[in-house]
């Protein structure tokens, strides 16, 4: 079922790499810039949201897409939890 989740799968990888760049960028103790944070924040949040848009196309069939789907939902509502705070 490789070729039905190529989609499925690349998104998976692109989603991760953004997440935990972000989560380093945000995650330093030296201060912030609030322009990078920003960006970096809502490239997470649509990158979070198109992982679950294309997972949740899956998620009756495999329970890991549902599982993915749900957690990049929450993900991309922390963010924009987030970005909120900021101001």
């Amino acid at each position: 079922m490789v070729a039905e989740l190529r989609t499925c799968i690349r998104t998976n990888l692109d989603c991760a790499d953004i997440c935990e760049t972000t989560a380093r960028v945000l995650s330093r103790h030296t201060g912030y810039d609030a322009n990078i944070t920003r960006a970096m924040l809502q490239t997470c949040m649509t990158v979070c949201r198109s992982c679950a848009d294309e997972c949740g196309r899956h998620a009756d069939a495999h329970e890991h897409c549902r599982v993915c789907a749900e957690a990049c939902r929450q993900c991309a509502v922390a963010c924009d939890e987030l970005m909120a705070a900021l101001g």
